[in-house]
């Protein structure tokens, strides 16, 4: 069988879906207040296109796939593409990134998916009108209800942090202190140019190093050996059930060994977060494509994935970065 292997020697096993580009949120350092312009229905695959598309990967070598959007269940009827996935035998894990506002009522389940392990809970401020002030939206209650649920149940449940110069960076430790009782990962992500209108100055961006360095202010943290392709470095504070991770998504320090790829709501195929997207999936297949045409194609768009990000950063045929995380895929 072939297998996704890049001109760099990396095996591509991991696939980052997104479902759709809305969301019901309006987070500051993800699209501007009055939202982005969302691309009509007909333009979006349907989850028919989806399941296909991750079968072809799947007889490829991939065996792990994140669904997020903008928020995947906005989407109507995505549970039912979840259960449709979960009969991929093929497929090892499925994991979900949500914002938490719209789960807590589909909760059971998700937890009698077997192949849904991890559920990513993006919340940014443990402080409600701060949060409200991130997001936009006054919906903190529902979602650390959200939080409270998962962190009960049996899926394994990250927080993901996106860290903000002058909003949530005096929050850091109070979500470090949530790992002393709670088997949870929480995970920082320094914050990326993708908003959306390509305004927001990230001279002051809280990097790894210094995320790190607020964290051991406080903690006496021991690194925690990564697993290959890790998005992240890990940590555990002394006494500590849960751990700590920091994702340098903007320094770009862990693009080594990267065994991912993307495909946005709209079908578009990217190697790389940074890069232009390389493909449009959708026409291809709307066009007549066979399962066989679509292995070829991934054969060959993997051996045109850049060595790192700041490679695909240089190759973007954009002079700014004005997308949105909504339409890139989370």
């Amino acid at each position: 069988m072939h297998t996704l292997l890049d001109s760099f020697g990396r095996q591509i096993n991991y696939v980052r879906l997104a479902v759709t580009d809305r969301c019901n949120l309006r987070c500051q350092y993800c699209m501007p207040a009055h939202g982005i312009d969302i691309v009509p229905r007909k333009e979006l695959l349907t989850y028919k296109e989806m399941y296909r598309i991750i079968r072809v990967l799947t007889e490829l070598g991939v065996n792990k796939v994140r669904l997020t959007g903008g928020e995947p269940f906005v989407r109507k009827d995505f549970i039912g593409f979840l259960e449709m996935l979960s009969y991929n035998d093929l497929l090892d894990t499925i994991n979900v990134t949500t914002n938490g506002a719209l789960v807590s009522k589909h909760l059971e389940k998700l937890e009698s998916l077997k192949k849904i392990k991890n559920i990513n809970l993006s919340i940014d401020s443990l402080q409600e009108e701060k949060f409200k002030t991130i997001t936009r939206r006054d919906v903190f209650p529902e979602v650390y209800k959200t939080f409270e649920l998962l962190e009960k149940s049996s899926l394994n449940l990250k927080l993901n942090v996106v860290v903000q110069s002058g909003f949530n960076t005096d929050e850091i430790n109070d979500f470090v202190r949530l790992t002393k009782e709670k088997n949870i990962a929480v995970r920082f992500i320094e914050e990326m140019p993708f908003n959306g209108s390509g305004q927001r100055d990230l001279k002051e961006n809280w990097n790894f190093k210094r995320i790190l360095q607020e964290i051991q202010s406080q903690f006496d943290v021991e690194e925690i050996p990564a697993k290959k392709s890790s998005t992240s470095r890990n940590y555990q504070a002394k006494n500590h059930l849960g751990t700590v991770g920091i994702i340098p998504a903007f320094t770009r320090t862990i693009c080594n060994d990267c065994n991912r790829i993307r495909i946005t709501s709209t079908g578009t195929f990217k190697n790389c977060l940074f890069d232009d997207g390389v493909f449009n999936l959708r026409d291809f297949i709307r066009n007549g494509a066979s399962n066989n045409d679509l292995k070829e194609l991934f054969l060959s768009l993997v051996k045109e994935k850049p060595e790192n990000g700041f490679v695909a950063e240089a190759n973007r045929k954009k002079g700014n970065v004005s997308e949105s995380m909504s339409t890139i895929g989370g």
